[in-house]
């Protein structure tokens, strides 16, 4: 039975009393072969009936005290446990309305079905309406899940769309690492155009005025850093709290995972493309958040779970552990959803300049200016390479500023989000070409993964042709889960289906060299779908090239020829809009 979030179960025997049933389970909790009924005859206790309620006492505790209480009366997050236990053929189950149609709900997403949105309707895949019902499912019963979706599936878009379909006058919080804040922002203009956005991020005195003024029906994005210093400002019961990326909290003891914990909700979700099931203790943090006590402590969890099953091997407890968290847990791989996928998706992610960026970039603004200016006079061929020499240096600073700068000591906002996605990607098995027109800036990517001890090919255009065919058959054998590129050098001619993620570092003028590029992956003989990442960051010179090349998608496809570039196609207009200010 299903009352007030709570969930009731009691047994009944053909012929015999409750007095009696009580006696009969109080005897099969001890172990004995059989009992004696009241009539004379034995009732026969099998070890699959002791198995049953050894599992259901060591999770609910049973109670044959008084036959005036449930036997079980616990939450309904347990409910699903509890049928997994139950199911067996020789047991006949008959469970309340309330108690059928949760199990329906939650086992067959698309038997219930809360609308989409009507703007998404057309826009979500198969595989994301079905974790749209199940997340919107999960939480019309109160509880709360974990979208393990494989990378590149979307769980952005799925975690918008819950949101918008809550239709809540409560404000939703996401958590999300610095470098995808401006992404999501984005993805939500996108998919909820008519959805308001505040990002809490920035200057401690904006955050604080910020969180004193949210409002009903806001969608809230900050990062894991502010929040940590922000949590006790947060007086608000919002209606989602979502955390991305959520192996950020998969230390329990660390400050990510003690203030997302703080937050007050109405819904819990977390989002993570990486398996989660790494360490039983990253599984257990991130259950602590969404579904508190499920698990049990810390210290009942290592004791039942994480020391029989990673010391002892203990089938039976990784059994029952899959048992209890396989309901709250919704994870699609590339592979699994191949046949409705596209066979390339391509994601833009866009990144702000860290501080120290944004002053080199503004200066450099400035300077571009007056040089333009000076060089009003010069013939049409030497002002384009002014004007090259110009937009090469702004780039540069987007990337990475070490790549001119020797005394430069910041990291790049841009390289920090690089990392990111190469720890995420290894995490999912997945491996990586990531291409850079810029020598210079993938020998600095060289040098942050020798410091991991991360192994990785290199090729650029120094690179002997024997040595460069023998990378790429070492590669698609296996060796090395990282291939870093000159776009220059390996843009064609190269046959690298072994990758099946594909990172472009810097946008190139022409798409077409860009493309070229990904299809190193994607080709003949590539058996998985590629996930194409461009990295942009926004408000600079990158974003206005970017979009300029989605205006002239026709120009570029038409006009441009192998060899020619897409900025010598630009009119001057055109070229000056470059050089506008920009408000970061």
């Amino acid at each position: 039975h299903t009352n007030n979030n709570l969930l009731s179960l009691d047994f009944q025997l053909d012929g015999v009393t409750s007095e009696e049933l009580y006696d009969l389970l109080r005897s099969i909790k001890e172990r004995n072969s059989y009992y004696k009924l009241s009539d004379g005859s034995f009732f026969t206790i099998t070890d699959t009936l002791i198995q049953q309620v050894d599992d259901l006492d060591q999770r609910f505790k049973l109670d044959f005290d008084s036959t005036d209480t449930p036997i079980i009366q616990t939450d309904v997050y347990n409910s699903l446990y509890l049928n997994t236990i139950l199911m067996q053929p020789t047991m006949n189950i008959s469970y309340d309305k309330p108690f059928s149609a949760l199990l329906k709900a939650i086992k067959s997403p698309t038997s219930t079905k809360v609308p989409i949105p009507s703007h998404l309707v057309n826009i979500l895949r198969d595989y994301q309406r079905i974790g749209f019902y199940w997340l919107t499912n999960l939480a019309n019963y109160s509880l709360n899940g974990i979208l393990a979706d494989d990378m590149g599936l979307g769980k952005t878009i799925q975690a918008i769309a819950v949101i918008v379909a809550s239709n809540s006058h409560r404000p939703s919080l996401v958590i999300v690492p610095t470098s995808l804040i401006y992404n999501w922002e984005e993805e939500i203009h996108k998919f909820a155009p008519m959805q308001k956005v505040r990002i809490i991020f920035g200057a401690k005195l904006k955050r604080a005025a910020d969180i004193a003024n949210i409002e009903s029906n806001e969608i809230i994005l900050t990062s894991y850093g502010s929040l940590k210093r922000d949590v006790l400002l947060y007086k608000h019961t919002f209606n989602y709290c979502i955390i991305d990326e959520a192996q950020h909290i998969k230390n329990p003891n660390s400050q990510n995972a003690i203030t997302v914990k703080q937050i007050q909700s109405n819904h819990k979700l977390a989002l993570t493309g990486t398996p989660i099931q790494n360490t039983l203790t990253e599984l257990w943090s991130i259950f602590d958040f969404i579904l508190p006590n499920f698990l049990g402590s810390y210290k009942s969890f290592i004791k039942n779970y994480q020391r029989p099953i990673v010391i002892h091997h203990d089938s039976t407890a990784l059994n029952r552990l899959n048992q209890l968290i396989q309901p709250f847990i919704l994870r699609r791989l590339k592979k699994d959803v191949l046949s409705e996928l596209p066979d390339k998706i391509e994601t833009k992610i866009s990144i702000n300049l860290n501080k120290h960026q944004k002053s080199l970039y503004a200066a450099y603004i400035q300077q571009a200016k007056d040089d333009l200016h000076q060089a009003s006079n010069l013939n049409k061929g030497q002002r384009s390479i002014k004007i090259l020499s110009i937009l090469t240096r702004l780039r540069q600073i987007c990337c990475h500023p070490s790549m001119f700068m020797e005394n430069y000591t910041h990291t790049s906002s841009k390289m920090s989000l690089l990392f990111e996605l190469i720890h995420d990607s290894l995490e999912g098995s997945h491996r990586i070409l990531i291409f850079s027109q810029f020598t210079s800036m993938l020998s600095l990517i060289r040098q942050a993964l020798d410091k991991e001890h991360t192994s990785y090919f290199y090729l650029d255009g120094s690179t002997p042709a024997r040595e460069r065919q023998k990378m790429v058959h070492d590669f698609n054998m296996g060796n090395n889960d990282i291939f870093l590129i000159s776009l220059k050098a390996g843009g064609t001619g190269l046959n690298l289906t072994g990758a099946d993620v594909v990172i472009h570092y810097d946008p190139w003028w022409n798409p077409a060299v860009e493309n070229q590029a990904t299809d190193r992956a994607h080709r003949i003989g590539q058996t998985k779908c590629v996930q194409v990442y461009r990295l942009i960051t926004a408000k600079t010179i990158e974003e206005k090239i970017y979009n300029l090349q989605q205006n002239k998608i026709s120009l570029i496809d038409s006009v441009i020829q192998p060899g020619q570039t897409f900025i010598n196609q630009l009119s001057s207009d055109e070229l000056e809009s470059l050089f506008s200010d920009d408000k970061f």
